[in-house]
């Protein structure tokens, strides 16, 4: 008699999850969200870095993007020209024209440049530096040249010139925001290669004030905002000021008569190679 019991539980049992399961399986057939089949193949095609550089929160949503038309394959910054080609093939769709962006930094004050008024001694990072009295620096606003940006940088496109200055190498960044996040003094910001007229000066202060602490500073002269088309440069709190919605009129005339190379046209590279340093990379 016991087992007809234990049989009963078990119909009951099996009862009640062949009944969940039929309720499952057509709630499942009911609401079930169509996938574009291609979604997954472009994202195995990308480089799954998901870096955020194009915009995207990852390579699943720009590969999503892509799929249905809203981004170009051009828009992945760490893609090389093949590989932007082959997903534009696969898709069957323009590649688009890639508008590199990178990271430039608002600072040319290295240790050859800005006046040191004490010696850090601590821990050696810009953030660690930064808590205690600024760093040292003069200009409180200035680089402090102990690369947080470089050690942050899991592409190795920044490191540091004999100026205690990171340089980013173009070809290699990908514009991820890392070490835009990372600088303590808010110096560094993404830009499209093609914008070349740069502010490498944050100092707030006014003419000679400004220079004594910097030789690079901008002393608020404006004769760049005389020499650029008009609206392009404005002073703004002692400093210049470009509006990059108008940087199609920028042209290398307006950095010609800055006194203090505060303002540059730069094309490729920010600052100069370091062949010491590269050697040290090579290794």
């Amino acid at each position: 008699m016991t087992g007809i019991p234990v049989l009963d539980s078990a119909l009951i049992l099996g009862g009640v999850g062949l009944f969940f399961g039929l309720l499952i399986s057509l709630v499942n057939k009911r609401f079930r969200v169509w996938e574009d089949p291609r979604i997954v193949s472009v994202e195995e095609m990308l480089p799954n870095t998901n870096c955020g550089a194009c915009g995207q929160p990852g390579c699943r949503a720009f590969a999503e993007a892509l799929v249905s038309g809203g981004e170009q394959p051009s828009g992945c910054t760490v893609m090389g020209p093949d590989d932007i080609e082959d997903v534009a093939g696969f898709l069957g769709v323009d590649a688009g024209e890639a508008n590199k962006r990178v990271a430039r930094l608002l600072c040319a004050g290295g240790k050859n440049e800005a006046h040191r008024e004490a010696d850090y001694s601590g821990f050696e990072t810009c953030k660690a530096a930064t808590a205690v009295a600024g760093g040292g620096k003069g200009c409180t606003w200035g680089c402090l040249g102990l690369a947080d940006c470089e050690r942050v940088c899991d592409l190795d496109a920044i490191y540091m010139n004999e100026d205690e200055l990171p340089v980013v190498i173009p070809e290699r960044c990908t514009a991820c925001n890392d070490c835009v996040e990372t600088c303590p003094k808010d110096l560094f910001v993404l830009m499209p290669m093609d914008h070349k007229l740069i502010v490498q000066c944050r100092n707030l202060l006014h003419g000679d004030d400004a220079v004594e602490l910097c030789s690079v500073a901008c002393n608020a002269c404006a004769r760049c905002v005389a020499d650029a088309a008009p609206g392009l440069i404005e002073m703004v709190d002692n400093l210049a000021v470009i509006d990059y919605e108008k940087i199609a009129l920028a042209d290398p005339k307006a950095v010609s008569r800055c006194p203090t190379d505060a303002i540059v046209w730069v094309e490729g590279q920010q600052f100069a190679e370091n062949p010491k340093a590269l050697e040290k990379r090579a290794v």
